[in-house]
């Protein structure tokens, strides 16, 4: 009889919730009035109370005004962690990826705040170390709080939409997020989201920019990643794109496209993907090699690039000449059974 009456006044409760937009704004005034962290728990705990209700439209309200005040006072750590609460809601409600949503998502990226790591130089050094050291760690609590936030959000965008990588859109936002606010810039991971992206244009801009700051030989590298990232994804128009954008905004600026042994496999190797030339491919690899083995992810691109090249060239045969590939294991278990039937026969 108890445990009745619990269920029917727990149900009540669920029904009873109000519309949010009051909390919404006693919560706000909480943080324009800088009570931070007061405000952040009761963010927490009221959607949770929406959210075991199955309200979850409210709850993503709650959320997100949260996220977006607490970014709007520079509270980086409580704003990252609503938006990426606002994330986990969504995919608690199996809620699918819509265009309306993702726009959300992007007001909360744009409230995350740019601010570039000063370099200070004046006459007390240690001072200024001090200053320098504590712009360091608030830049890296930015870009982690962020990158965090986006990841989850670039994986309910998987989850539940029609890309199986996530939002080409949300890839290009994180992907500059982490190159103009990380203290120290990881292009491998930079130039990852970029490829799952929809804008070699923009990865062009970037990639010429960091040419400007990077150190000697740095440059070549930087683009041969993106261009074999591309292509280890069979996306050759834009491995194409980003090479031919690089060469117009560099002659724009009047500067010069790097001349290396790098940048000259590329070259070769670009119109080499363009026709049937897996001989010519495995030669390439094997003369520049020298030159592709400064970085491991050249390596691991390669590799899944003459896979995929394989696998174009049997189905060519396939389709031109008749011929199946025979798969490996079928081959062996064909051996082990001529071998059983011949002793068997003896």
């Amino acid at each position: 009889m108890s445990r009745s009456l619990s269920m029917r006044g727990s149900m009540r409760s669920r029904r009873d919730l109000p519309p949010p937009q009051k909390t919404i704004e006693k919560l706000e005034s909480m943080v324009d009035g800088g009570n931070y962290y007061e405000a952040q728990q009761m963010y927490k705990s009221t959607s949770a109370r929406y959210i075991a209700a199955q309200k979850y439209l409210e709850a993503l309200d709650i959320l997100e005004s949260g996220a977006l005040v607490q970014l709007k006072h520079g509270q980086v750590t409580c704003g990252a962690e609503l938006a990426a609460m606002f994330v986990e809601t969504l995919v608690n409600g199996g809620l699918p990826y819509k265009e309306e949503t993702f726009d959300r998502i992007r007001k909360m990226y744009e409230a995350f705040p740019r601010i570039s790591v000063p370099h200070f130089l004046g006459d007390d050094y240690d001072d200024d170390g001090q200053k320098l050291s504590e712009a360091i760690s608030a830049a890296k609590v930015r870009a982690e709080g962020c990158s965090s936030f986006m990841k989850a959000a670039i994986k309910w965008s998987a989850d539940f939409g029609t890309s199986k990588n996530g939002s080409p859109e949300l890839h290009v936002m994180l992907a500059e997020y982490i190159y103009s606010e990380s203290p120290e810039t990881d292009m491998t991971k930079v130039s990852s989201h970029f490829v799952r992206g929809n804008d070699p244009k923009k990865f062009a801009s970037m990639l010429v920019n960091f040419m400007g700051k990077c150190y000697p030989g740095e440059d070549d590298t930087a683009i041969a990643r993106g261009v074999l990232m591309y292509l280890s994804q069979g996306n050759l128009r834009d491995a194409n794109l980003l090479m031919d954008e690089i060469k117009g905004q560099l002659k724009s600026a009047d500067l010069e496209f790097p001349k290396t042994d790098l940048i000259q496999f590329i070259k070769y190797l670009l119109p080499t993907l363009e026709r049937d030339a897996y001989p010519l491919f495995r030669t390439l690899r094997q003369k520049y090699k020298t030159s592709t083995d400064r970085d491991q992810v050249f390596d691991e691109c390669l590799l899944a690039l003459a896979k995929k090249s394989e696998k174009l060239l049997d189905e060519i045969a396939a389709h031109f000449y008749g011929i199946q590939r025979q798969n490996p294991l079928e081959g062996l278990f064909g051996e082990m059974f001529k071998n059983i039937v011949g002793k068997e026969s003896i």
